[in-house]
């Protein structure tokens, strides 16, 4: 019980950091392409973390966690950032939340074939209606489906849940620091080759509150986040834990309106308590 209370309050933070991503990569858009904002702040978060593996003289990971390290990179510093930046340019991002309000229930799936994890029963139309609160909340705010932008959404959503669920499982020897860490290396060279193709053009014209927005997004979403969010999961549970994914929308968009003055409304409110509901049920019988 008390490591899934640390699972937890782990899965938490981490998923408030991530919720800073939100409000962060709206300003980062403003100076940078979504392109060259994925792949530069792989590759900031990658020579972070290189140095402190180099200073602490961590051994390299087994052969048997290569792959699994592989999937990791391919699935949330890869495939999720790079996916959802495509689909973006077809569909609005109050569509993409429709799909984001999928991941909590793409991670518990995978936590389930990847994971060894057994939910009770009563575990699942909880994580369902969740993620139906949230997919309910995006339509109703205007999302515009095209089919390009949705089936790049359906594949970031599979790609993020199984790294998210590999991840967990890796964590349980390796720690949550050291999967990202190498994870963020094995993605280096492509990540690299990308940021080096799509670098603006002239960087006179980019404002100091864009590069504040790669900046978080480099070292907190991509780095310090993962830390405690693959700790939650390995402590607290890759179904459980996962289902604080659903409440990430409503803290985006609440830290949206605090720093951006964005209208927060009623509707907002009302679904995150739902939500709430939801993930305390999920918690239960997890």
């Amino acid at each position: 019980m008390q490591h899934a209370t640390k699972g937890w309050g782990s899965g938490l933070l981490g998923v408030l950091i991530f919720s800073g991503s939100l409000p962060a990569t709206r300003v980062a858009v403003s100076g940078f392409t979504p392109l060259f904002l994925t792949s530069a702040r792989a590759v900031i978060a990658a020579l972070l973390r290189m140095g402190l593996l180099l200073a602490l003289g961590r051994a390299r990971p087994k052969s048997g966690d290569l792959l699994p390290l592989a999937t990791v990179a391919l699935g949330v510093v890869v495939g999720f950032p790079l996916l959802t930046a495509l689909a973006l340019q077809h569909i609005t991002s109050a569509r993409s939340v429709v799909f984001i309000g999928l991941l909590p229930l793409a991670t518990a799936i995978f936590g389930v074939l990847r994971g060894g994890e057994r939910p009770r029963p009563a575990f699942w139309p909880f994580a369902m209606g969740g993620a139906a609160v949230v997919a309910g909340f995006a339509v109703a705010h205007g999302g515009v489906a095209t089919p390009a932008g949705d089936l790049l959404m359906v594949a970031a959503v599979l790609v993020c849940g199984l790294g998210y669920a590999e991840g967990a499982r890796l964590s349980r020897h390796l720690g949550g620091w050291q999967v990202i860490s190498w994870a963020l290396l094995i993605a280096l060279p492509f990540m690299a080759a990308l940021a080096l193709a799509t670098r603006p053009d002239t960087w006179s014209g980019i404002g100091g509150p864009a590069w504040l927005g790669l900046a978080y997004v480099s070292v907190f979403s991509m780095l310090v986040g993962f830390v405690f969010w693959y700790r939650g999961l390995a402590l607290g549970g890759i179904a459980a834990v996962g289902q604080l994914q659903l409440l990430q929308p409503f803290f985006g968009l609440t830290l949206a309106g605090l720093l951006l003055g964005e209208p927060v409304a009623w509707t907002m409110i009302a679904a995150t308590l739902v939500v709430i509901l939801c993930v305390a049920g999920a918690r239960r019988f997890a």
